[in-house]
């Protein structure tokens, strides 16, 4: 089993359950090829560097996969197909972060500045 993480860059006009549902179906075919999810990240409707099929904004999502090579092209097979995915990206690790991701701490520090003032 390899580690890997998973990067999905879905449309602006689904909506959020739609989203989850999109993770959820990614989670449960993982599953079904032996392999596990070990965490994910909802990173929000964020813009894009430069339009992606006339889109400039999109959903991103963050997951931490632990599973055989072959799944992952599996999964990767699927997303070519739905239309609803913009792009994805699959990274092969030697371990996961245990923090949170950089996107998500710098949110969370902007947070914290707003309230100060």
């Amino acid at each position: 089993m390899s580690l890997y993480e998973h990067v999905i860059i879905s449309r602006p006009d689904i909506s959020p359950t739609q989203v989850e549902e999109i993770v959820a179906n990614v989670t449960k075919k993982v599953e079904n090829l032996g392999g596990t999810v070990e965490r994910t990240e909802y990173w929000g409707l964020r813009n894009l560097a430069y339009r992606m099929k006339k889109n400039r904004k999109a959903h991103y999502n963050l997951l931490q996969i632990n599973a055989a090579p072959a799944a992952i092209h599996e999964i990767e097979r699927q997303h070519r197909i739905n239309e609803d995915i913009l792009r994805y990206m699959s990274i092969r690790v030697d371990e996961f972060d245990e923090d949170q991701s950089p996107i998500l701490a710098k949110r969370e520090e902007r947070k914290r500045r707003e309230r100060r003032d």
